[in-house]
């Protein structure tokens, strides 16, 4: 008979109990797992090259676990050789041209080029590329090169997108050797679901 009003008040107690102690305990866990960030990186020139690079070489450096599934055009960025990255100004608003020598007020000014001339002046990319090249390099910036050893230094696994690789006809030997490995997005999808930051770049 008396067993029932023991057995709600042994669940009372237990409830209070993990009340007290669930919350610790679970910051406890929170602050000791390793934070995950996945980004997805889809363009490969020159200007695009730049945020996957430094977001996964920050992170790595923080000690997160880092994976960058490299798709598309962002697949260039794990080819042997980066010398042939270009910077693709026709169509991008957001980038106002400024030079690189000269004096200080000459290098200040934007040079916003229309898309209508970007398009019909010969040359124009290659010249955007150079400019961009001396002012990465007067700035003191690493190059695309740097930063990509540095994520692997700092152990972010780099992913080659394999569904790309076939429609564009690459060969893995095209491919620096560090790519942790080529797969699908169904592979992929789980990391960035499992992950406490996910990017598309």
């Amino acid at each position: 008979m008396d067993q029932a009003p023991n057995a709600a008040l042994l669940d009372d107690l237990i409830r209070r109990r993990l009340d007290e102690i669930l919350p610790q305990k679970l910051e406890e866990i929170r602050a000791q797992k390793t934070p995950a960030m996945t980004i997805i990186s889809t363009k490969g020139t020159l200007d695009w090259a730049y945020p996957p690079f430094i977001l996964a070489s920050t992170a790595g450096a923080l000690g997160w676990d880092v994976s960058v599934f490299f798709t598309f055009y962002g697949l260039n960025l794990l080819k042997k050789d980066l010398g042939d990255l270009k910077v693709s100004p026709l169509g991008n608003p957001g980038m106002p041209m400024k030079m690189p020598f000269g004096p200080d007020w000459f290098k200040a000014i934007n040079w916003n080029i229309p898309n209508a001339v970007q398009a019909v002046v010969p040359g124009f990319e290659t010249m955007a590329t150079t400019l961009m090249k001396q002012t990465i390099h007067n700035k003191g910036v690493a190059g695309v090169e740097e930063l990509r050893q540095a994520c692997i230094e700092a152990d972010v696994k780099l992913i080659g997108c394999q569904m790309t690789v076939d429609l564009f006809g690459f060969a893995r030997e095209d491919f620096i050797p560090e790519v942790k490995d080529f797969v699908g997005a169904a592979t992929f999808l789980p990391m960035a679901r499992d992950a406490d930051v996910s990017l598309f770049i």
